[in-house]
């Protein structure tokens, strides 16, 4: 899953890029609001971790242009902590607001259950057949039986599952699989595909030529 995180302050911006970093995610990241806007509405992030005291462009102008063009899932990550604040920064169109300082474990939780719900999955477990998706732990078990996947494997499998049904194009693929600066090259993608059906299965996900992957419901 990608994530743009927006944040003027420098070591904050690093601690919240590198906390997700560990938990694998792509990250992107900008420094103020302008760039942070333009980002995200260049490219299809799963969700934008939002500051709101944020130079050239603040955090409020960035939820209403945003909001104008795109349902991403916004967390404002905020020092401001009255009610007043709160509220208008969901009533701006954010899906949650989390006031620095924060807990890391929170943080993630909060990110993983705004991607679930714009996928339209509301448990942490997804069931495909034998097979069990842990999304709070990353963890994967096929008929009971733990199966150890890479970080690139199991987003791969992630995203398809939480789509599962969907054609996904390998386009849309490396859109939220990989950051910005990734120069990952384009057949590795079938070589995770690849990799993933040796582990779980040969008819796990099909391949429709011209078009992408799809699990099947």
């Amino acid at each position: 899953m990608r994530v743009l995180v927006v944040e003027d302050e420098p070591d904050l911006r690093r601690l919240v890029a590198e906390v997700l970093v560990e938990a694998e995610y792509a990250v992107d990241i900008a420094a103020d609001g302008e760039q942070g806007l333009q980002k995200a509405l260049d490219s299809p992030y799963d969700a934008i971790v939002l500051d709101l005291m944020l130079p050239k462009l603040d955090g409020w102008k960035v939820m209403q242009a945003l909001r104008k063009v795109k349902s991403t899932p916004v967390l404002i990550l905020s020092a401001r902590d009255a009610v007043g604040d709160r509220v208008h920064g969901l009533d701006l169109g954010a899906d949650d607001y989390l006031v620095k300082p924060f807990e890391r474990t929170e943080l993630l939780a909060r990110l993983r259950a705004l991607i679930r719900r714009a996928a339209g999955q509301s448990l942490s477990q997804l069931f495909v057949g034998d097979l069990q998706i842990d999304l709070r732990s990353k963890q994967v078990a096929l008929a009971g039986e733990t199966v150890a996947l890479t970080s690139r494997e199991y987003a791969l499998l992630e995203y398809l599952a939480l789509h599962c049904g969907r054609v996904i194009s390998r386009t849309e693929l490396y859109d939220h699989l990989f950051d910005e600066g990734d120069n990952t090259l384009s057949n590795l993608l079938d070589v995770h595909v690849s990799n993933l059906r040796k582990k779980l299965g040969p008819e796990l996900i099909e391949t429709r030529r011209g078009q992408g992957y799809v699990i099947p419901e």
